[in-house]
């Protein structure tokens, strides 16, 4: 069932007022064709838990769909490791605590991620030393020009950091419909971020288990993230910066501190919360928008901002970052124009 000129406010974690022309969920390979089918001239634009964009006017011009495939099946297992099949509508949060459930570890750094399933791969989502491309087996995904469902492997997905085929050289030619994951039957828990060997030492946890580890990030990031049902957000607004060793030297000669990270021969990460922070912009309210007072990454709309004032905040971050710092900041959220 496709409505027309319908306010899709809740369909984004923003919150943002805009209407789309066309707007309509799906369920199933066999629901999508026949919308395809009617609406082939239309722009789509494919959602999922709406977490991770902004929309810059008050009207998308097109088709707007909402990917609600769910399932949650093994379809391999072994003494050693099981093969999991998630839907990609599927909530990830939800689908994390599925597998700690079962005792399949390898996703528990990665809890309390917001968006679905079918976003994880897309944009090889990461956390405490875990992305999705450590514990990916493959996908399957409707392409739009033939109608066929491809799949594709771990390599063919081309995965990054943050980055993957479908947001370049693949991007609107294909809905994700379904994810495979490796997940491990033997517990190995990564605790190598400091910050969750400190919060277990907190809850006097010497041994974690996969649940431990869940229950830690879940706390970390829920002492500094704000909650999209009460602020909006779209969690991290940028990426770390990958930058050569020379613009860290610089950093240093005045802030020796600076926290950084290698990424591979003569490059480091640094962090963009760090860099904004010291920047000044955290904790900023502008009206009704911001910088969040606990995490400088997070942009935050706090009622009634529209699209265009959060882009222009981000705007104005990245071009005090690159005065100060000479580090140009790139942003992680999609931004629909």
């Amino acid at each position: 069932m496709i409505s027309q000129n319908t306010n899709i406010k809740s369909y984004n974690t923003f919150g943002i007022d805009v209407t789309a022309k066309y707007f309509g969920t799906f369920s199933s390979i066999e629901e999508i064709k026949p919308i395809l089918q009617k609406y082939p001239n239309e722009e789509l634009l494919l959602l999922g838990g709406g977490s991770n964009v902004l929309f810059t006017k008050d009207t998308f011009d097109g088709l707007v769909l909402v990917n609600q495939m769910k399932g949650f099946e093994v379809v391999e297992d072994t003494e050693d490791f099981a093969i999991v099949k998630s839907g990609a509508g599927e909530v990830w949060h939800e689908f994390v605590l599925n597998c700690i459930d079962r005792n399949l570890g390898g996703v528990e750094n990665l809890s309390l991620i917001p968006g679905s399933v079918g976003a994880s791969p897309m944009q090889n989502i990461g956390a405490y030393g875990v992305e999705i491309k450590h514990v990916f087996e493959k996908l399957e995904a409707f392409h739009i020009a033939s109608g066929e469902v491809h799949t594709f492997s771990n390599d063919a997905c081309e995965f990054g950091y943050r980055e993957s085929v479908f947001k370049r050289k693949l991007k609107n030619q294909y809905i994700i419909t379904a994810v495979y994951f490796r997940l491990t039957k033997k517990t190995k828990v990564n605790t190598s971020y400091g910050v969750i060997e400190a919060e277990l030492a907190k809850m006097g946890v010497e041994a974690p288990s996969i649940e431990d580890v869940s229950n830690a990030v879940i706390a970390i990031r829920s002492s500094k993230l704000p909650n999209p049902k009460e602020i909006g957000n779209a969690g991290s607004f940028f990426k770390n910066p990958v930058v050569p060793i020379s613009i860290l030297e610089n950093i240093q000669k005045e802030f020796p501190e600076v926290p950084n990270y290698p990424a591979g021969e003569g490059e480091v990460k640094l962090a963009a919360g760090w860099l904004i922070e010291k920047a000044g912009w955290k904790g900023k309210t502008l009206g009704h928008y911001g910088v969040h007072k606990l995490q400088a990454l997070v942009l935050v709309n706090y009622g009634g901002a529209t699209g265009k004032e959060i882009y222009d905040l981000s705007t104005s971050l990245i071009e005090d970052v690159k005065t100060k710092f000479g580090v140009t900041l790139e942003r992680e959220v999609n931004i629909i124009g």
